[in-house]
């Protein structure tokens, strides 16, 4: 078995005191090596140059004392680098252990990585029967011989006889496969660092990826974070972005969002906050227009051109299509003439004089209005039905309005995203500060959830919505 995972394995337990890599110390470590044929083992008691709180000596068994004249960890760190290089990284609950361990050699200025086993992960996988899978009930299932629990040495021997256990009661194929999922590493770019990965949450969020100089590439939201910045590096062979993005990418970021309307709210405002690079979509613009009706007498309508400046975008009604400039528009309007058989000279849109045909009428390729054999109300029919879906929604309230997700409060009005509330206060400072720019994007988006919105019409409601 051990030649097929091509690394011996070095089993190990760390005591601490407290939970928390990044602040708390390590007051015992021992590490069970194995190289197929050979055991070793080895514990040492540290000074974690802090002082342990007694839930802590009384469930470990190390009290402060005990540990008062032993090692600290910076003269005992090229051992354990020793001790463990080169071999698969094994512990249960591994995340914990590994995490100490990297910070414990990071505020040496020392880099540790290993391929790391969790045998809390590898018994939920083998025995999906059973419901618990702490290193108690494998002790009891396995029937391991261990002393007292909590200490160092004994949890790293129990993990160590685990494994025996398992390669002597199942097959080998099953054995390996099982730990080669589990020791799967993704394809990470050359220049990022590994340990950004490893703390990517799995829910919703907001992804940053940065470049040389923090130059922001690219920008991406998804409701699995970890897996979605994962897969930018999955596919960097087969798609021209995804290699750019693992050419270039130096550094992530990342924003923790409490659903989907949060985390595509704050991946469009990053978007055109920060210009990516690499991003195409979700850009800035400074300026919309639409097409609005306007009947021209003798019952004919022409869609005229009005831009954004000069309207109350969100609540304007009749208005149809948020383009990026006027050649976008007249672009949209002349391919909707070809579709619909509409009469260009009709709507504008070339020149003509009354009761001439225009350009596509002598090809037969417009119903008539030009020449009076369409009726007015006929060609104002075909394009109502050519604009129908491009149509903007008018803000449905008379004020603003929320909607929750999470625990939070989105709260906007028309269509603009005034921000996340929490708390009644909360919602009473964003309305104090005047409604953005309209923005399509946002407007596109919350549109999806009209349904779920609430209209603010008094304080007590705004305080019963939070409630």
């Amino acid at each position: 078995m051990l030649s097929l995972l091509a690394s011996p394995l070095a089993f190990v337990d760390l005591e601490t005191t407290g939970t928390i890599a990044t602040r708390d110390r390590i007051t015992e470590i021992a590490i069970v090596t194995f190289d197929g044929e050979h055991t070793e083992r080895w514990s040492q008691l540290l000074n974690p140059e802090a002082v342990i709180p007694p839930f802590v000596e009384q469930l470990t068994g190390i009290s402060n004392a005990m540990v008062a004249d032993q090692p600290v960890f910076a003269n005992i760190a090229e051992d354990v680098l020793q001790r463990l290089q080169g071999h698969i990284f094994v512990a249960h609950n591994a995340r914990f252990d590994y995490g100490f361990l990297k910070n414990e050699f990071k505020r040496l200025g020392l880099t540790f990585r290993a391929t790391v086993l969790c045998t809390l992960k590898l018994s939920r996988q083998l025995f999906p029967q059973f419901a618990k899978h702490n290193l108690d009930c494998l002790i009891e299932r396995h029937q391991i011989s261990a002393g007292d629990r909590h200490r160092a040495l004994t949890d790293a021997d129990a993990i160590y006889q685990f494994w025996c256990d398992l390669q002597t009661t199942l097959p080998a194929q099953t054995l390996q496969a099982a730990v080669q999922e589990q020791t799967a590493r993704p394809s990470l770019p050359p220049h990022l660092d590994a340990d950004i990965v490893e703390q990517l949450p799995k829910g919703y969020g907001v992804y940053l990826f940065f470049g040389e100089n923090r130059l922001p590439i690219y920008v991406g939201k998804s409701n699995t974070l970890r897996q979605r910045v994962l897969s930018h590096f999955s596919s960097d062979h087969a798609i021209a972005k995804e290699m750019s993005i693992s050419q270039q990418v130096r550094d992530i970021e990342w924003i923790e969002c409490e659903g989907e309307i949060d985390a595509l709210i704050t991946e469009a405002r990053l978007v055109k906050e920060m210009q990516p690079t690499l991003n195409r979509q979700l850009r800035r613009n400074t300026e919309f227009c639409s097409w609005r009706l306007k009947d021209m007498g003798s019952g004919l309508l022409q869609p005229q051109l009005v831009y954004a400046r000069d309207l109350d975008l969100g609540r304007q009604e009749q208005l149809y299509g948020l383009f990026k400039s006027g050649a976008s528009a007249r672009e949209f309007l002349l391919q909707a003439v070809k579709q619909f058989q509409l009469c260009a000279a009709t709507l504008g849109l070339e020149k003509g004089g009354a009761g001439k045909p225009c350009f596509a009428r002598q090809l037969k390729q417009c119903k008539g209005a030009c020449v009076g054999a369409e009726s007015p109300l006929q060609h104002n029919l075909r394009l109502a039905e050519a604009l129908g879906a491009m149509k903007l929604k008018a803000w449905p309230f008379s004020g603003p309005a929320i909607l929750k997700e999470g625990n939070v409060h989105h709260v906007i009005e028309a269509w603009c995203y005034l921000g996340k509330a929490k708390s009644e206060a909360d919602i009473q400072d964003l309305l104090t500060r005047g409604k953005p720019r309209f923005d399509r994007d946002t407007y596109r988006i919350l549109l999806k959830y009209l349904n779920r919105m609430k209209a603010i019409t008094t304080d007590s409601q705004i305080q019963a919505e939070v409630g």
